[in-house]
């Protein structure tokens, strides 16, 4: 499963997510593999299968939607255009005004 190193002080959740789907895709794994190792794996492992992991009727639609497929080039999937979390959409414009915001606390606190 991916994401599970978050504790590691030099291992920032999100941003490191995608380094280590790349990594992932370089050890041999296909890109459908390594999302999956974020996605369909976690749930499985927490025996929520049923509702969360892929996209399918009646699941929790939390989603990251991509300008590009990471199934062509894993990298890709730094590329989002929108996260959609508890039926609230974040489009990029939202996301990256948060990301600044979360900066300059980031800068204000070190």
């Amino acid at each position: 499963m991916s994401g599970t190193d978050v504790l590691n002080p030099y291992c920032f959740p999100g941003f490191s997510l995608h380094d280590e789907l790349e990594l992932f895709v370089q050890a041999g794994l296909s890109p459908m593999e390594a999302l999956q190792t974020a996605t369909l794996n976690p749930a499985r492992f927490l025996g929520k299968e049923k509702d969360l992991g892929t996209v399918e009727k009646g699941k929790i639609a939390d989603l990251v939607l991509l300008e590009a497929s990471p199934l062509e080039n894993i990298g890709n999937s730094r590329k989002i255009d929108a996260v959609v979390v508890k039926g609230r959409l974040f489009p990029k414009a939202e996301l990256q005004k948060m990301l600044a915001d979360v900066e300059t606390l980031a800068r204000r606190a070190s």
